[in-house]
């Protein structure tokens, strides 16, 4: 007989909008656990478009040695903007443009899209971990690196120290869910699975979550970004000791862990099986509750 596993029949909320789920709902379902979404950030193109879209066209014509890629918002917003400029996201990265991706799970969203990756970091996944890679093979040149408005500027330095030539561009705006929908990422992407499977998730707004976890309804709650462990503070000012609070990566858990909770796990790579990995650990029986200490510390605290 097959072991039950840790998640089955357990209530996992994750911090994604229903668009940009898909891969983390099904690694999670296939897992036994129950999914639901708590979408807390959304994102937005720039009010003023105009550097990024130079940046894009440049791009098309050549103009850098590499593209760096942290994340799949950033794959789609540059295909939002390649759609509005009249290009193809197939020959939006000529071949004297060498594409460098943080995660897998980014390297596969950007080849489903037909770019091609050269560089994906062979140990730890993050801007750290490229930051190794990057410095180990001894690269050069110039960089385009289109991120959010409120990336952590390391990567971005860490380049630069190591003799790249980096233009670094707001590829979106991180802002509260929902996005304003004149300004909304809406380009869909070619990823791979069930088209359908967002759809038939529940969605939670600030008030059902608060209700739902406060009445036990909610076993963990996955932070997908730093952004989003903010939010979730801000929306939830005390989280049942209960309920397990597992991060991304270590910048979503050292931002957590800033916000006040006790991060129970932490992805060993940002992707939907390091996902299920984490909230495993998490659940292991000699774990304890993952917010216990948290549950005084209000909002206003960690805003």
């Amino acid at each position: 007989m097959t072991p039950l596993s840790v998640l089955s029949g357990r209530t996992v909320a994750l911090t994604r909008s229903p668009d940009r789920a898909g891969a983390m709902l099904e690694a999670l379902e296939l897992a036994g656990a129950e999914p639901v979404l708590f979408p807390v950030i959304d994102f937005e193109v720039p009010a003023n478009t105009g550097e990024l879209d130079a940046a894009v066209l440049e791009l098309a014509r050549g103009s850098f040695d590499w593209l760096v890629v942290t994340s799949i918002t950033t794959v789609r917003a540059l295909a939002q903007r390649a759609m509005v400029l009249g290009l193809e996201m197939e020959t939006l990265v000529p071949n004297r443009t060498r594409v460098a991706a943080v995660g897998a799970t980014t390297c596969r969203t950007l080849e489903a899209e037909g770019i091609r990756v050269d560089l994906v970091p062979a140990g730890e996944r993050s801007g750290q971990g490229l930051l190794e890679e990057w410095a180990s093979a001894s690269l050069a040149g110039t960089v385009l690196l289109p991120q959010a408005d409120i990336a952590d500027p390391a990567l971005r330095k860490g380049l630069i120290e190591l003799g790249a030539d980096v233009v670094a561009v707001a590829a979106y705006h991180t802002v509260d869910s929902p996005a304003d929908p004149e300004r909304s990422l809406l380009r869909p992407l070619s990823l791979p699975g069930p088209a359908d499977r967002q759809a038939q998730v529940e969605v939670l707004y600030a008030d059902d979550f608060a209700q739902r976890q406060r009445d036990g309804g909610i076993d963990a709650v996955v932070l997908t970004s730093p952004s989003a462990a903010r939010r979730v503070r801000e929306e939830c000012a005390q989280l049942n000791r209960l309920v397990k609070v597992v991060a991304i990566g270590r910048p979503t858990s050292a931002e957590a862990t800033r916000c006040g909770f006790i991060v129970a796990a932490v992805a060993p790579e940002p992707t939907p099986e390091g996902i299920v990995t984490a909230l495993e650990q998490a659940f292991a029986p000699d774990k304890p509750g993952a917010c216990e200490g948290s549950e005084n510390l209000s909002s206003k605290e960690h805003s």
